[in-house]
């Protein structure tokens, strides 16, 4: 009897993606990082950044398992596609960094969630504003209980900085990542010396 196990070298697998890349086979390329927010899956689809979320948030495999109905069932671990994604995160992450500037793709927000992120991610660095400030600028004055649930939905976070909106009053409301994270986040933009 002949062993029939196909033994899979790492180079293998590194071949296997860059043919998938370089035959337009990968639809969500995804990876993780480290963060001081904790391990991140950071997803991208050729037209940009589809999804971050947190790995204690959430099952991994239930995220992919969510990009692979709702993207394309094309999902493929590889880092190449999301270089400049960890790049910009770092500089974030080490206060180099205050704006974003990646290319996003909102095939995951509804209508009204997207309208809700657009204005949100330009919430200027190290300030924040209120659910209701952000519901009477969008032009829904009395939708602010919305403009939270829209939040709560983004599935870019960090990128786009939920974390800025705040409960009238300063409260820090709710967050997607828990209330922990976004304290640190607002922490990280507020330190004194950040760049």
């Amino acid at each position: 009897m002949t062993d029939t196990t196909l033994t899979v070298r790492p180079t293998m697998l590194d071949d296997l993606v860059l043919r998938a890349a370089a035959e337009n086979l990968v639809d969500v390329a995804y990876t993780t990082m480290d963060s001081p927010l904790g391990t991140l899956l950071l997803a991208a689809t050729p037209v940009g950044l589809v999804r971050i979320a947190y790995e204690d948030g959430a099952d991994l495999d239930d995220v992919l398992r969510d990009l692979s109905t709702r993207v394309s069932p094309r999902v493929l671990a590889s880092t190449a596609r999301l270089q400049p994604v960890m790049r910009q995160l770092d500089g974030y992450f080490s206060h180099e960094l205050k704006r974003f500037d990646l290319q996003l793709d909102w095939r995951l927000a509804g209508q009204f969630t997207r309208r809700v992120l657009n204005y949100t991610s330009r919430i200027p660095y190290g300030r924040s504003t209120t659910y209701g400030e952000v519901a009477r600028d969008i032009g829904a004055p009395q939708a602010s209980r919305a403009v939270g649930n829209a939040l709560g939905a983004n599935p870019i976070p960090v990128v786009i900085p939920c974390h800025r909106v705040l409960r009238s009053g300063g409260a820090l409301g709710g967050y997607g990542g828990g209330i922990e994270r976004k304290r640190l986040l607002l922490d990280l933009e507020r330190e004194p010396g950040a760049a």
